[in-house]
């Protein structure tokens, strides 16, 4: 299989690459090689690569920044992913796109299934739910919902995320303030790779898949984790949603069910045990 990869040096783009470089060609667009808000680029790039599927890892993912450039959060989450459909649906290939658990308002007291309605809550997660439905104009089109990616692969630029700064703090001594009361289901990068390559070589039926590791965990009970995989005795400060002050809302309760992966055989594994190999790989 020929990909065509978007957004190659991110941690989820590198995970991709390093899953997918064995036994199919992969050709990997940095920003510096494809900007994805070119319409023209991105259709006149792809005509040339003629791939057989476009995984697209490009992002905007400052969520508290995205309420003040609101128009980069849409150029880069939403229309941009418009411009790879139009292209995926000219070369007739598959679209792979990632977009985030923020797109359901966290009120829920059960796992959130690919057929509940979403209800973003601010900026960022109005224009990944808009890239969402760009997405499907593709001819056979993935959306893959992923949260609190961690993980990255070694040589790659150093992993980013909240996961990556906990432990940074623990292993540094310092205190590590984390939320006690929202609720994740968080996704190893190496797992979602795993799955995006499987949905690609099983042909799996179009449509959004909840790819997370299995299970559940606060914020707090993450960072216990992270101490005890690295036998830290930690400095957790537990903190409340309501008392972080941060400039966009996010969703109290996100955990998300991976029932429609496990019915196509693809097993995501658990939280903890994603934890144990990120540990033992860092």
């Amino acid at each position: 299989m020929r990909i065509a990869l978007v957004g190659a040096e991110g941690q989820l783009g590198a995970a991709i690459a390093h899953e997918c470089c064995s036994g199919h060609d992969v050709i990997e667009f940095s920003h510096g090689l494809l900007d994805v808000t070119n319409d023209a680029a991105v259709r006149e790039t792809m005509a040339r690569a003629k791939p057989d599927a476009i995984i697209n890892c490009a992002a905007y993912n400052d969520v508290d920044g995205a309420e003040d450039h609101a128009v980069d959060a849409l150029n880069l989450n939403a229309f941009a992913v418009r411009a790879l459909a139009r292209a995926a649906a000219a070369e007739q290939c598959a679209l792979v796109h990632y977009s985030t658990d923020f797109v359901f308002d966290g009120k829920a007291g059960r796992p959130y299934a690919e057929s509940d309605a979403p209800n973003p809550r601010g900026t960022y997660a109005a224009s990944k739910l808009m890239g969402e439905w760009f997405a499907a104009e593709a001819p056979r089109a993935y959306v893959l919902r992923v949260e609190s990616l961690f993980g990255s692969v070694k040589g790659a630029r150093p992993a980013k995320g909240s996961v990556a700064s906990i432990l940074k703090a623990i292993r540094a001594g310092a205190e590590a303030r984390v939320f006690e009361d929202r609720t994740i289901s968080p996704t190893y990068v190496f797992d979602a790779a795993a799955a995006t390559r499987a949905l690609l070589e099983q042909q799996a039926p179009s449509g959004i898949y909840h790819c997370v590791n299995s299970g559940s965990c606060t914020w707090v009970d993450l960072a216990r984790a992270l101490a005890r995989e690295s036998g830290i005795e930690a400095r957790l400060v537990p903190v409340r949603m309501a008392d972080a002050k941060l400039r966009a809302d996010r969703p109290m309760y996100c955990v998300l069910s991976n029932d429609k992966l496990a019915a196509l055989g693809i097993a995501m594994p658990s939280w903890q045990d994603a934890v144990r190999r990120y540990i033992a790989a860092s």
